[in-house]
């Protein structure tokens, strides 16, 4: 649970809405919802983007790390 927590800490602190990070990714509103909400698994391309996106590592994104 803890990465869908990191991806809403995440677009919170840049500043960024749902809408915003799901254009971002080429998905629809409610797609990118569930996935911070937990209720789908974020699929591993889409994270690799949101990494490269606020700049973080991998592990940071998936709570494996804190930097």
């Amino acid at each position: 649970m803890g990465v869908y927590k990191r991806v809403r800490d995440l677009r919170e602190d840049n500043d960024k809405t749902q809408k915003q990070i799901a254009e971002y990714l080429n998905m629809q509103l409610t797609v990118y919802q569930r996935y911070e909400r937990g209720e789908r698994e974020l699929p591993l391309w889409a994270a690799i983007k949101l990494a490269k996106f606020y700049k973080v590592t991998l592990d940071y994104l998936v709570e494996n790390d804190d930097k």
